[in-house]
């Protein structure tokens, strides 16, 4: 890593740092954060992790998650923080957007900047970036990091848990995205003693009784395919919201049954929020919706998992869904 000796030299005493990830914080944003939080921690820093917006309650099984601080809810003590820091860190976006207001906030920062992602196209906003397109997910990515830091001297049974947690959901549970220097760095992860089905029940198997019949009803009422493109959309409006007392993290994975059925190549979950329609997008093999989401939705992601934006009714967005598919998908 580029300047691997300028951070050490930054991170050689105790420092104010504070860990940035972006709104809607997945799997890995919140493994990625969390064991870097416990890394720097372990070193006698000050860590905090800040988020945008809340995540999802699954991931309350790691460690100290309680302690992570949400911009939606203190914006005030958010900007005292970021006018104190000394080290600011970013994992797993690569433009200040994705962190809403926060990133006016930090461009204005003197603190020390370090990057560390695995999007496409990472912004010119740091001092210091780790950036691998084909990396699985910014916690592999973050193993990387210890590795150069340190040789991973910091590293326990929790960090390796966090790191492992950000990767198997990125990966879809080692499906997608995956190199051979993604099994390798879970296979020395797997050295701290991780149970790993223990592991993955609690990512998969802590559904709520809500979310389950949410699951059956998206499938039942919500879904429509599109046999000639290969193609399968969710779709969920605002009252199926308010039915279903949907909350953040509800719908994680809704996406991913789409891909379950035979001959289906693309899938889109399209949501119908208060001022603005979401739509996330999967794909198997060559097509590329990362592309449809940097094209037609305002957003981006990585070649097979991407998502993007509309401010348009929830019906226009899924006509236009469908009028793109030839442009992208041959018949």
């Amino acid at each position: 890593m580029e300047g691997i000796n300028e951070i050490r030299k930054v991170l050689s005493f105790p420092r104010d740092i504070v860990i940035f990830s972006h709104r809607n914080p997945d799997g890995d944003a919140i493994g990625s954060s969390m064991a870097l939080k416990l890394y720097l921690e372990k070193s006698g820093h000050t860590a905090r992790i800040i988020f945008p917006s809340e995540f999802p309650s699954i991931y309350t099984f790691l460690p100290k998650t309680d302690d992570i601080i949400i911009f939606d809810f203190e914006k005030k003590k958010v900007e005292e923080i970021i006018k104190k820091t000394e080290v600011i860190f970013f994992l797993d976006f690569s433009g200040l957007d994705r962190i809403d207001k926060m990133g006016e906030l930090v461009q204005d920062s003197n603190a020390i900047k370090i990057h560390i992602d695995h999007h496409i196209e990472p912004e010119p906003f740091a001092d210091y970036v780790l950036s691998d397109t084909k990396s699985s997910s910014t916690s592999e990515l973050m193993y990387d990091f210890f590795e150069y830091l340190d040789n991973n001297k910091n590293i326990d049974k929790e960090i390796a848990e966090c790191i492992m947690t950000g990767i198997i959901t990125d990966t879809g549970s080692f499906k997608y995205s995956t190199t051979s220097k993604t099994f390798l760095t879970a296979s020395k992860l797997m050295q701290y003693d991780i149970d790993l089905n223990e592991l993955q029940n609690k990512i998969y198997n802590s559904l709520s009784e809500k979310q389950v019949k949410l699951i059956g009803f998206a499938l039942n009422k919500r879904m429509e395919l599109i046999p000639e493109f290969h193609a399968g959309i969710i779709y969920l409006t605002k009252q199926d919201y308010k039915d279903f007392d949907i909350q953040r993290g509800d719908t994680e994975g809704l996406v991913n049954y789409l891909l379950m059925i035979k001959n289906i190549r693309i899938a889109a979950l399209i949501t119908e929020q208060p001022t603005i329609v979401k739509i996330s997008l999967r794909s198997k093999g060559d097509i590329s919706v990362q592309e449809i989401a940097r094209d037609n939705f305002k957003g981006g992601g990585h070649k097979n998992a991407a998502g993007g934006h509309a401010y348009a009714k929830l019906e226009s967005v899924i006509n236009k869904f469908k009028s793109i598919l030839p442009f992208y998908i041959k018949q």
